[in-house]
C-alpha cells in the first residue's frame, strides 16, 4: 500500500494544477468549445508537449516503468472512423458535462457533487462498452 502513496500525492498535485489553472471550470470549457478563447488550447497544447519531452527524456536515460522494464509506448491502430466516432463521443460528453475523465473526479473535491451523476452515467457507460465491446468492429 506504501509504494502507492506517491501516486496518491501526484494525484493531488494534479487536481490543484487543474484547479488553480481553471482547467476544470465549465466556463473554461465553454470558452474552448465556442472558439471564444485560447486558454484551454493552451493548457492541452502545454499538457501535450510536456509529455513529449518528458517520455524523451525517460527513454534516453532509460528510465524502467514500474514493472521495471523499458518504456514503451504501443503503435496505436490505424483507421480514421473509429478515432473520429470515438472522439466525437468524448467531445459531446465532454462539451455536454463540462468536464472529461480525469476533471469529474477533482470536482467532487471542489464541492461540485452535481458531477456525481456524470460520474454514474460515465461508468454504466464503461459497463455497457464492456459489455458490447466484442461485438464491434476494432
Amino acid at each position: 500500500m506504501s509504494k502507492y502513496i506517491k501516486f496518491f500525492l501526484v494525484g493531488i498535485f494534479f487536481g490543484i494544477v487543474l484547479v488553480k489553472s481553471e482547467a476544470v471550470s465549465w466556463y473554461r470549457i465553454y470558452e474552448m468549445f465556442k472558439f471564444q478563447s485560447f486558454h484551454m488550447f493552451g493548457i492541452i497544447g502545454t499538457a501535450v508537449a510536456t509529455g513529449v519531452i518528458i517520455l524523451l527524456i525517460s527513454k534516453a536515460r532509460k528510465v524502467k516503468n514500474t514493472e521495471g522494464t523499458d518504456l514503451k509506448v504501443p503503435l496505436k491502430a490505424r483507421g480514421f472512423t473509429r478515432y473520429i466516432l470515438g472522439g466525437t463521443i468524448f467531445g459531446l460528453g465532454w462539451a455536454l458535462s463540462g468536464a472529461c475523465p480525469g476533471p469529474m473526479y477533482i470536482l467532487i473535491g471542489t464541492g461540485a457533487f452535481s458531477i456525481l451523476v456524470v460520474i454514474i452515467g460515465a461508468l454504466i457507460g464503461t459497463y455497457f462498452y464492456g459489455l458490447i465491446m466484442k461485438k464491434l468492429p476494432h
